[in-house]
């Protein structure tokens, strides 16, 4: 016997060069950091303009189990967490996203202990917590694992030098939150990425002494008692890549408003080295596409290079334009889930080394699978490019990354929408 199933594709007449006028929405990847830092203070926090994700929705529903009350009021969210009632964060909600992670920091600040599963999200490679935990025994925590859930407490505020063996954004806003709350860091080797430095001016409005954001030396003074406040998140600088590439791919023309140029200084040098035109202004950026652009290479690695969020995307451009690119990623080394995918709409990718030759040519719509969030923005922008109808799988990563895509793009003059693909399953 057969049962029917439905699943959401997102469908994409290609072709249409992109153009028109769009907002930038805020940052995903700083609000979630800045909601795990809510659970600092018991005084009520105000964020204004915070994205509607899936994402972000998780997020909430791992704070209100912990003891966060929030209210949305349009795109304003409350919240509020006079005390913590839980101390563990179950696999069942930060198994849906890594960035949940670092709520582990905020409760061992606030309460003196956490317990966390290890994370889950988009499965692009190893994404391992092991600087999070080196980071915490580091400033004096107490940390066990077993069985893939962590434990961690502390006897007295947390304090000490971080030395990371790496960059890394996680663990130095895990770092961050941890010393909040009377403890002292100084971290050596810190993340510089814009969203650090937000979490950090965050942590500034609740009382926090924080100095050199945006260096590879950051020194994080809490205080005894932190109060609330109200905070506007920055602009995605990853979703504004995004729609520049795909107007890049489409040959079309847009500005951005609301946005950080100097958060997107590497893609737009790329983009001028391949003869798009470009005027940017202190929030705003109008891109021209050329008709001809050239190929380039490009190797993602941490701020202020070229981000590997936009990694998949720019390859995805790249499968456009004529000539022989290279593409690698030094933080992720094996985030390529997106080029089999390509290679479906026609790209021609070789992979060597764990560097991406991609020869440029006019792509095809076909049947395609998003397999994580930038992999499925990576899609998006190859189907718009190309000739013919393509469907792609997989709505729920783009869901997490992309708030209104369908809407935004139509309003860019793209040709999309979204369908149930009813799929013939046998039954048990």
């Amino acid at each position: 016997m057969l049962t029917d199933t439905g699943r959401r594709i997102l469908r994409i007449e290609g072709g249409s060069p992109l153009s028109g006028e769009l907002r930038v929405y805020p940052a995903k990847n700083a609000a979630l950091p800045i909601l795990a830092a809510s659970l600092l203070t018991p005084e009520p926090i105000t964020l204004v303009e915070v994205p509607r994700l899936r994402d972000v929705e998780v997020m909430l529903e791992l704070l209100a189990h912990l003891g966060t009350h929030y209210q949305w009021e349009g795109r304003t969210l409350h919240l509020h967490t006079p005390e913590i009632r839980n101390t563990h964060a179950p696999y069942e909600l930060v198994g849906q996203m890594r960035a949940s992670f670092i709520v582990w920091g905020a409760l061992l600040a606030r309460v003196g202990e956490g317990r966390i599963s290890l994370p889950g999200g988009c499965a692009f490679g190893a994404r391992p917590v092991d600087q999070h935990v080196k980071a915490l025994r580091a400033l004096g925590a107490e940390v066990v694992e077993e069985e893939g859930t962590f434990y961690a407490r502390r006897l007295r505020p947390l304090s000490g030098r971080v030395v990371f063996d790496l960059p890394t954004v996680g663990g130095t806003e895990q770092a961050m939150l941890a010393v909040a709350l009377g403890g002292e860091a100084t971290l050596v080797q810190a993340a510089m990425e814009p969203e650090v430095e937000d979490l950090g001016r965050f942590l500034s409005m609740l009382g926090v002494e924080v100095r050199g954001l945006g260096s590879a030396i950051v020194h994080v003074k809490g205080a005894s008692r932190l109060r609330g406040g109200r905070y506007r998140i920055i602009p995605d600088r990853i979703e504004a890549g995004t729609y520049l590439l795909a107007a890049a791919a489409t040959r079309g023309s847009i500005t951005l408003r609301e946005v950080r140029p100097d958060h997107l200084d590497a893609l737009l040098d790329k983009l001028h080295q391949a003869g798009h035109r470009l005027v940017v202004g202190p929030d705003w950026i109008r891109f021209a596409a050329t008709p001809e652009p050239a190929p380039f290479s490009v190797e993602a690695r941490e701020y202020p290079g070229f981000p590997t969020d936009l990694q998949p995307i720019v390859t995805a451009y790249l499968a456009t334009v004529p000539g022989q690119s290279a593409v690698s990623d030094r933080v992720y080394p094996d985030r390529f889930t997106h080029v089999g995918e390509l290679a479906r709409m026609g790209a021609e990718l070789y992979l060597r080394d764990r560097t991406l030759l991609v020869h440029g040519r006019r792509l095809h719509g076909a049947q395609v699978k998003a397999l994580d969030i930038r992999a499925g923005g990576a899609l998006v922008v190859a189907a718009l490019s190309a000739e013919g109808t393509t469907e792609i799988e997989g709505v729920y990563f783009l869901e997490r990354g992309y708030e209104h895509l369908e809407e935004r793009l139509k309003a860019l003059g793209a040709r999309v929408s979204t369908a149930e693909m009813v799929l013939a399953q046998a039954a048990d």
